[in-house]
């Protein structure tokens, strides 16, 4: 999990504390309440729901390169033409991967137990039997902050005995790909990975490793590795490792492209200012996804239909192109090839991308994408800090909390920054774990996952929170509105106006704010 420090105080006193933030830019105010007020929790529910209804008839998943996925890119491309967008359907290859049955890790001897394990995706395929080695520089008992690089270098991984052998290796510092690689290269015949042991990084967690890899690899919790762990101070330990997984290294999913018609374009007067609004529409193999990311998809896909029904995409100041990304829970994949195949020319004109992966966590926070890296992570790219304070002038305008979470590029707005484009957006939160200090502002449960279905068969209708989905849908519309009608934009443009309305903005961000952004961030 990544984490976005602040104080925990701070959020404890949020409804006292007084904010004071320079202005990035001079972005103008945009009067969004129509479009807030047609952009409805029964319209962001509806699509939800017929999302659920796909996954149901295609074995409980939407996941690229299954038939559920397909159905959710025809609902989709029906419901933007519909309202008159012009859909086009962007079709590229992925490295599949589908776990075909449960997998398995026992241990033999010295005492005969079974563990909850999960198979990380793209690993091989396999029954392995062997002697555990452990990694030379797993972090036990682990330090309270980020800290273990086990199996980022070869040479953290003995040369692999003669008879069979499974590395035990824990999670930190680099991808979980190269921890993979270096076990293979050193002759293991499969990996454990476990969890890091720090705050929100104990439980049972898997990942993706990014293509097929030669050896099984499966997770573990950080209590039960060092259970093994202990063992091994008095003997060998043998463990059974199972993996039953398909991988195919070339199948077909798309992306959704949504764009106005030519009519509206050519009256556009900044035509090639594009704002990209994005979310992906595919779930992982193991559930429906209606949270992640159906509710994400479904409140873009309500914005962009109530931009249609009320007209304004006839009086926007640059266009709005609304994209379902296909094959994210595969690595970005679906953002990434769209971001790779765009010509130079075709690439200078996205203005900004606006990017909305889970807004509908049932035990939710109002993350905001850092983007001036304020918060002590990076920062994305010149705009990205004026995108940031739309969302969170928005939420304070309106007596609500926010917190940053790190802008490292894990979700589909990763491919955008790293191509230079300024980008930001909402997060309610994954497989983190609440704090009080958190469930004191924003409510919920302390101690529990921000969505314990996340990743799971139970992410289905029952799991989102129609609060956030009213609070999140409606910033998103903002955010939305907003960057497409400004006639000023995202940048300064030196003149005595602009100077001037960013002081006057300067001047009514320094009153008593009715909340302050704090506390600890998620990460997907």
């Amino acid at each position: 999990m990544r984490k976005a420090l602040t104080g925990a105080l701070g959020a404890v006193v949020a409804a006292t504390m007084v904010t004071t933030a320079a202005p990035a830019g001079a972005i103008d105010d945009v009067n969004t309440t129509q479009l807030r007020k047609a952009v409805t929790v029964d319209g962001i529910l509806k699509h939800a729901r017929a999302l659920q209804v796909i996954a149901n008839q295609n074995d409980g998943t939407r996941a690229s390169g299954l038939p559920g996925y397909e159905a959710s890119v025809d609902y989709v491309t029906r419901q933007l033409r519909r309202s008159g967008y012009t859909v086009r359907r962007q079709a590229f290859s992925f490295p599949f991967f589908q776990s075909l049955s449960a997998p398995t890790l026992s241990q033999v001897s010295p005492t005969p137990t079974d563990y909850e394990t999960d198979v990380y995706q793209y690993s091989g395929d396999g029954d392995v039997t062997g002697v555990v080695v452990p990694a030379n520089n797993n972090v036990i008992p682990a330090t309270p902050e980020p800290s273990s690089t086990a199996g980022c270098e070869p040479g953290d991984f003995d040369a692999a005995p003669a008879e069979p052998a499974v590395a035990l290796v824990q999670r930190g510092g680099c991808d979980f790909a190269v921890k993979a690689d270096n076990a293979a290269a050193a002759g293991y015949d499969a990996l454990i990975i476990f969890n890091e042991g720090n705050p929100g990084r104990t439980e049972l967690s898997v990942g993706t490793l990014g293509g097929e890899k030669p050896i099984p690899v499966v997770g573990l919790s950080y209590a039960d590795a060092v259970a093994i762990l202990d063992q091994l101070e008095n003997g060998p330990v043998t463990l059974s490792v199972s993996t039953d997984v398909l991988n195919d290294p070339d199948r077909t999913t798309w992306n959704v492209i949504a764009d106005l018609p030519a009519k509206q374009l050519k009256k556009i007067k900044n035509k090639d200012q594009v704002v990209v609004v994005g979310a992906h529409l595919d779930s992982v193999a193991e559930g429906p996804g209606i949270n992640d990311n159906g509710s994400g998809s479904a409140g873009i896909l309500t914005i962009a239909q109530e931009m249609a029904d009320l007209k304004l995409t006839k009086k926007l100041a640059r266009p709005v192109r609304f994209a379902f990304w296909g094959a994210e829970e595969s690595g970005l994949l679906g953002a990434e090839h769209y971001v790779n195949t765009l010509s130079e020319n075709q690439r200078s004109k996205i203005y900004a991308n606006l990017n909305f992966d889970m807004i509908g966590s049932p035990n939710y926070v109002r993350f905001v994408y850092d983007g001036d890296g304020s918060d002590g992570g990076p920062s994305g790219p010149p705009g990205s800090d004026v995108i940031e304070s739309v969302f969170t002038d928005y939420f304070e305008s309106k007596g609500l909390a926010s917190e940053p979470t790190d802008f490292d590029g894990r979700s589909d707005y990763g491919p955008f920054i790293a191509a230079g484009i300024p980008a930001g957006g909402l997060f309610s939160g994954a497989e983190g774990v609440k704090t009080e200090e958190q469930a004191a502002v924003y409510g919920g449960t302390a101690g529990e996952w921000y969505d314990p279905c996340y990743h799971q068969a139970c992410d289905d209708i029952t799991n989102l929170s129609v609060k956030a989905l009213d609070e999140l849908g409606d910033a998103a519309a903002h955010a939305t509105l907003t960057l497409t009608k400004s006639k000023s934009g995202l940048y300064p443009d030196g003149s005595r106006k602009a100077k001037a309305a960013a002081a006057a903005k300067a001047q009514a961000l320094s009153a008593p704010a009715a909340a302050v952004r704090g506390g600890h961030a998620a990460t997907r």
